[in-house]
């Protein structure tokens, strides 16, 4: 059906925005979380109790990606709102047993894995959900529901930072889970207005059944070389995208102690992404087809410029303007993923095309911060780990800027096909009128010499 543009879509369009807040301001506050943890199951005689904490943040954010294949074939087969709550309530429960654990281990599952599972399967049906109520508006929606995540990140630090040094770090924990039963309420809200697949299999057969493995997961994305290196230049550019998110709170108060509101870093790295999300997806619709990637190329080189240049500042002014010129590029990477994925391989496809793609982000995800984690407990600073982690996402920038002229030219090479197709078409048709003709004319002959 054609979408109402409005209506329920509306209060859809605002759950999702609490969904997108919900999940992203958690994971991006992690850094506040990370010191507290560090206190909280910290000893003198652990070696590597940085590396091991920094498993927490970066497993709970690796396994939201992790999972964005299999979410977003269920949400195919049961549709949003059974996928959304069910998630929601997976994520309440990861978050609640989160606060009763007394060492750092059981934290990898109740936190790292069960909480985040959860986070991810409410979140990727909060972006499907809106193709059912909005097209023409579609734009707009998106960039106020993923303002969401923003918003949250702006103000949740400093909120959770007052929780912790009043209730502690457990009952903290318990008052995020308020957020967790809220997201599970605006899940009921996803009323569908498209059937899920196994509806329509179901419909076909006369009862409800499931459809063939092949339209369960489609791995014909793949078969595109433009998106095949895509799917692997954005994951190799993303090592050390995460490790300023856990590690620059420890690193703030490594360097200048207790002096320094260091929850005023997140919210600048908030507040410019926002606003980098709402500029550059507008400058992407004047940009043509897959040379959009270009914005991603500038993004990534920027964010590994000001990763590297961490270190370098000695006075917290200086930090706060690499955090705000980082998060403003971290918007622009994010905001124009899905415009990238829709012309690389079409409306029909791109659903799974941006989950698979988050999947294959989830490992450099996962892996960074961890590492950055090793090096701290084994040189006693952040300053290797922060400029290795400005590497990669030059790197992974540079191999993307090969994508918009290999696009060109399978497009052309698709249309010379096209057009030789055509053109044998048109022979075919021809040469059969031809044979027809002569097929036909000694009939007329024979009929009038009789």
């Amino acid at each position: 059906p054609e979408p109402p543009e409005g209506g329920w879509g509306w209060v859809v369009m605002l759950a999702a925005m609490w969904c997108n807040g919900a999940v992203f301001g958690i994971q991006n506050s992690c850094g506040v979380l990370f010191v507290s943890m560090l206190r909280l199951f910290g000893s003198s005689e652990d070696k590597q109790l940085v590396f091991k904490t920094a498993w927490v943040s970066s497993l709970s954010m690796g396994m939201v990606f992790f999972c964005s294949p299999i979410v977003s074939i269920f949400t195919d087969l049961f549709g949003c709102r059974k996928v959304a709550v069910i998630g929601a309530a997976v994520g309440l429960v990861g978050l609640l047993s989160s606060s009763f654990v007394s060492t750092i281990e059981p934290l990898y599952f109740t936190y790292g894995i069960l909480f985040a599972c959860g986070c991810s399967f409410a979140y990727q049906p909060s972006l499907v959900i809106l193709g059912h109520y909005f097209k023409k508006r579609l734009g707009l929606v998106n960039g106020i529901v993923t303002a969401g995540s923003s918003l949250f990140t702006v103000s949740l630090p400093f909120l959770l930072r007052v929780l912790i040094d009043s209730v502690d770090l457990y009952n903290t924990l318990r008052v995020l889970c308020i957020l967790m039963f809220v997201l599970f309420l605006a899940g009921f809200t996803y009323k569908p207005l498209v059937p899920s697949t196994k509806d329509k299999e179901g419909g076909k057969k006369g009862k409800s059944k499931f459809p063939p493995a092949k339209k369960i997961c489609n791995f014909s994305v793949f078969k595109v070389l433009s998106y095949r290196i895509w799917a692997f230049g954005i994951p190799a550019a993303l090592f050390g995208y995460f490790v300023p998110y856990v590690h620059l709170m420890n690193h703030v108060k490594d360097r200048f102690g207790d002096s320094v509101p260091e929850e005023v870093l997140l919210l600048c790295l908030g507040i410019t992404s926002g606003v980098g999300r709402l500029v550059f997806g507008r400058v992407a619709d004047y940009i043509p087809g897959a040379k959009k990637i270009y914005l991603q190329v500038a993004s990534f080189f920027f964010i590994g410029l000001m990763s590297m240049m961490i270190p370098l500042c000695h006075v917290f002014g200086a930090l706060i303007a690499v955090c705000l010129f980082m998060g403003l590029f971290d918007g622009c990477f994010i905001c124009i993923m899905a415009p990238i994925a829709f012309e690389l391989v079409g409306a029909e496809d791109v659903s799974q095309a941006i989950g698979f793609l988050l999947g294959l982000m989830s490992v450099p995800m996962t892996v960074g911060p961890p590492i950055a984690g090793l090096l701290r407990d084994k040189l006693g600073t952040y300053d290797v780990a922060f400029y290795l982690a400005g590497v990669p996402p030059i790197i992974g920038g540079a191999i993307l800027c090969f994508i918009p002229w290999i696009h060109e030219r399978q497009k052309l090479k698709e249309r010379a096909k096209h057009v030789d197709g055509e053109t044998t078409e048109k022979m075919l048709e021809n040469e059969s009128t031809f044979v027809s003709d002569t097929t036909v004319k000694p009939v007329k002959e024979l009929d009038s010499g009789l």
